[in-house]
């Protein structure tokens, strides 16, 4: 039994048991930056347009896989709508950093993809070869400026081929989407919790990717398992305080060489960012945990492997069905763009339509899969949906199992669980009992990291991340609040519903429903939605 075992039973328990050290606080004072500064690196501006209008959320979700290929406008425009800066919102909220927003050292930037705490601690590395527009080499993503940082120059896609081994859609691009994360950017908030943070954030991340390049007829498929040693030297990252998470191949506009560039294995980056904080702290909760990852990076996993671990159907009991989804004819920019957390704005003086709560059901089952390196095509998905629905018009309050085959709700304890809800809920910003619905996606993490080892930890909570973003941007499309939380007593949730035995965990809870109207609210657009 590998360490990241008992790296979930301690984040499983966590609200009873803290986490080392439990004695923690940030200091904020000594924060440090959201990304990445290369002082003196050159940068290229990045292209907004290649949007186009008739791309809606449903196609993204729900409609066939593309077949088109990138062009730099389109690259430019995934980037800014996911991980972009696109405006600053100052609502009046239930959140506990409220007070410190109107400073503008402490402003809260929206963007289109969420993140545990809001921190967002992923790099994003484009490698490009000769095929794209650019001249070859290794460019980091700046978020605030939308424009790429050159770090490297020359045509080193042979490393990030050779790194990703028999993956296919590797074989026919030399255009590769790198996700890193460097952990400071995240741990000094939450310490050793970081890990289970950051992995779901890879998650969303990759969704938000995914729903957009559908949306524009495009596909993106994701590799979890590859050399990651050989990846960390090329981008000249520390093995101890950085990881590499996923990578993306890009199909690219136009034709590739026709010789493929030569291996260069002594390649790296060699420009350094320079870190803000004054002091910067390592964990070794958190340092164990990454180790453990590392196990077996490059030996993927064989096809049918997880097919054991994946989210069984739905039991017996009595069903409620559920109307036609409601349909989501919103442009996929405009619902990223719009897509923010309630923090505390939920009331259940109206009850929510059937409808929303049905496509928003709908959207969390087909995130289900990452379309990754592991998963079997056409599987299950690795997550089962439960549902408390709380204030659902013409649905009896009750806790629920969702059905993802017959789109139905199957009862499986009536009542009211308002209650429960709220105590087990450990902070201040949601009224949780106030939502229509709260949704529940559960996984077999322990049978995961059974069958692929201890790097399966990653890919299960990049599936819950992806999950959450596509309830939050179908939220946001179907006009309803959304927030999604990590706070509550995971034990509690257990034993209400019935976990154990099925060798299942509840990894964050998914809160929608009406908002308060006429909230006071400020609120600016980088760019127009």
């Amino acid at each position: 039994m590998g360490y990241a075992h008992e790296y979930a039973t301690a984040v499983m328990r966590r609200g009873r048991v803290p986490m080392e050290p439990a004695d923690f606080v940030p200091d904020w004072s000594d924060r440090p930056r959201k990304g990445k500064f290369f002082p003196g690196a050159p940068s290229v501006p990045l292209p907004d347009g290649g949007c186009a209008e008739d791309a809606t959320l449903g196609q993204g979700l729900f409609g066939p896989a593309g077949t088109g290929a990138f062009t730099l406008p389109l690259l430019g425009a995934m980037l800014r709508d996911s991980y972009g800066l696109t405006g600053r919102r100052l609502a009046v909220q239930a959140n506990t950093d409220l007070g410190s927003l109107p400073f503008y050292s402490h402003a809260n930037w929206s963007r289109g993809t969420a993140s545990g705490g809001g921190l967002y601690p992923i790099g994003v590395h484009w490698i490009s070869g000769a095929s794209g527009p650019l001249t070859p080499g290794v460019h980091y993503y700046d978020t605030p400026h939308h424009r790429l940082t050159r770090l490297l120059s020359g045509d080193v896609s042979a490393e990030v081929r050779a790194a990703l081994g028999d993956l296919g859609e590797a074989a026919g691009t030399d255009q590769f989407l790198v996700l890193g994360v460097t952990f400071w950017q995240n741990s000094f908030k939450y310490n050793s919790f970081c890990y289970h943070a950051v992995t779901m954030d890879i998650g969303a991340l990759v969704q938000t990717w995914r729903m957009w390049a559908r949306a524009h007829g495009l596909h993106l498929g994701t590799a979890l398992w590859f050399d990651e040693a050989r990846l960390g030297r090329l981008l000249g990252l520390d093995p101890e305080e950085d990881g590499v998470f996923a990578v993306v191949p890009l199909r690219w506009d136009g034709a590739a060489p026709e010789v493929p560039a030569p291996s260069t294995p002594g390649a790296a980056v060699r420009r350094l960012p320079d870190e803000k904080s004054r002091r910067v702290l390592s964990f070794p909760t958190l340092r164990h945990i990454h180790t453990a990852t590392l196990a077996g990076a490059d030996d993927r996993p064989a096809a049918g492997v997880l097919d054991g671990a994946l989210a069984a159907p739905a039991g017996p009991g009595e069903r409620v069905p559920l109307p036609e989804p409601t349909p989501l004819e919103v442009p996929v920019r405009r619902a990223l763009r719009e897509r923010r957390s309630s923090f505390g704005r939920f009331t259940s003086a109206e009850p929510l339509d059937a409808a929303r709560l049905a496509v928003v059901l709908r959207a969390a089952v087909a995130a289900g899969t990452l379309d990754s390196d592991t998963e079997s095509a056409g599987g299950a998905p690795l997550a089962r949906l439960c549902v408390f629905v709380n204030h659902v018009r013409d649905v009896p309050a009750g806790l629920y199992e969702y059905d993802r085959d017959t789109g139905e709700l199957v009862l499986m304890r009536a009542g009211d669980h308002g209650a429960f809800l709220q105590e087990n809920y450990f902070l201040a910003n949601y009224n949780v009992e106030q939502a229509a619905a709260v949704l529940v996606p559960v996984a077999r993490t322990h049978a995961v990291l059974d069958a692929v080892g201890d790097r399966g930890y990653r890919l299960v909570n990049a599936v819950v991340g992806a999950v959450a973003q596509a309830v939050y941007t179908t939220a946001s499309a179907a006009g309803t609040g959304c927030g999604v939380a990590l706070g509550f007593d995971s034990v509690s949730f257990e034993e209400r519903l019935g976990l154990a035995e099925r060798g299942e965990i509840p990894l964050l809870i998914m809160m929608i429903g009406h908002e308060r109207s006429r909230s006071a609210d400020y609120r600016y657009d980088i760019v127009a939605p």
